[in-house]
């Protein structure tokens, strides 16, 4: 059931019919192997609580065997209106904590499922403070072991994961999967890697890299939308809540918050990131860590920022079949099971 909503992210409805149709070919066997592929052993609540005024909608999802108390990882989301499952895609992860023996709780993000607010409104500070809300809600919940509460984020929640872990006792671990240093260096990098991906030429390229210095010189500035407009003309494709969610944000850098860092962390990296400068991000986090919290680096050379193998994620029809037919398998190997192993290497509270 949360299938459709990665196929929507890689683009793939204009296979769907097709395949749907080589579906009903192949008969209801199918579908009930498809079913029972998207079963998952999980016992998901429907939860809320409050961050300030906002109220925020949310999913705990625990193991199916007994009655806890469990650890808790609470899921921070990266870029994008995000609901509590990520449409699905979250749920292989969260079997893989339940095994573990850790609950899940992740949220809708403001606007996103009908959640009210605007996700574009936040600031990387809004959405550290909307953790510790999550975290705090968890301490009224007697299933949760709090001495075992940890996060798990990707992309842009690399800067919010330091912020909470640095200032919030409750953490004990961070999980780390493809983040990010620096907001602009970050974004300089993704620009080339996907350019250089397509081939583009040196002409294109130099084209590109004008309109972002332009975009970077407006930012700095503090320029509206309208300007943005005006500057950039037909190449001004960010809405008006995006531009303003990009300037509030485009000086965010996790370097002082990682340096506050006591705490166990696994930093999950893919070879195949165009997204990220994984190396930048590895010297920085071994850097910033040295001496003051446990680092452990897990290489995937075929994973995509997603962790969802490159290869799949790079074909339409690969990435569908794979999501009805073998959803764990969209992840590249040993990503479900490093944490796994990691989770249960955390000291058993209570």
């Amino acid at each position: 059931m949360g299938i459709r909503g990665f196929v929507r992210r890689h683009r793939v409805l204009s296979t769907c019919a097709a395949i749907l149709a080589l579906l009903l070919t192949v008969g209801l066997g199918a579908v009930v192997y498809a079913d029972q592929a998207n079963t998952y052993d999980l016992k998901e609540e429907r939860i809320a609580f409050h961050d300030g005024g906002q109220r925020l909608d949310g999913v705990l999802a625990k193991p199916t065997n007994g009655r806890g108390p469990y650890g808790l990882v609470v899921l921070v989301h990266g870029d994008g209106a995000r609901n509590a499952t990520n449409d699905g895609f979250y749920r292989p992860q969260m079997e893989a904590y339940a095994r573990a023996g850790y609950a899940t709780l992740s949220w809708n993000k403001p606007g996103v499922s009908g959640s009210p607010g605007n996700w574009l409104d936040q600031s990387m500070e809004d959405r550290a403070r909307e953790t510790e809300a999550a975290i705090a809600w968890s301490r009224s919940r007697p299933e949760v072991d709090h001495a075992r509460v940890g996060l798990w984020g990707a992309s842009q929640a690399g800067w919010v994961l330091p912020k909470v872990a640095a200032r919030t006792p409750d953490v004990k671990f961070v999980i780390a999967v493809s983040p990010a240093i620096n907001w602009l260096r970050q974004g300089r990098f993704n620009l080339l890697a996907e350019l250089r991906a397509e081939h583009a030429s040196q002409a294109r390229i130099d084209t590109e890299v004008r309109r972002s210095d332009e975009i970077r010189r407006l930012i700095v500035q503090g320029a509206g939308y309208e300007r943005y407009r005006a500057a950039l003309g037909s190449a001004a494709t960010m809405s008006a809540d995006r531009w303003s969610f990009v300037s509030k944000n485009a000086g965010a850098d996790a370097s002082a918050d990682l340096a506050g860092v006591r705490v166990p962390v696994l930093l999950m990296l893919g070879g195949r990131d165009v997204n990220v400068d994984v190396v930048e991000t590895e010297a920085e986090y071994r850097k910033l860590l040295a001496g003051r919290a446990e680092l452990t680096v897990r290489h995937y050379p075929d994973a995509a920022h997603s962790m969802v193998d490159a290869d799949i994620e790079g074909s339409e029809t690969k990435t569908f079949l794979t999501a009805v037919f073998a959803p764990r398998d969209l992840f590249v190997d040993g990503y479900l099971a490093d944490q796994r192993r990691f989770l249960a290497g955390r000291p058993v509270g209570r």
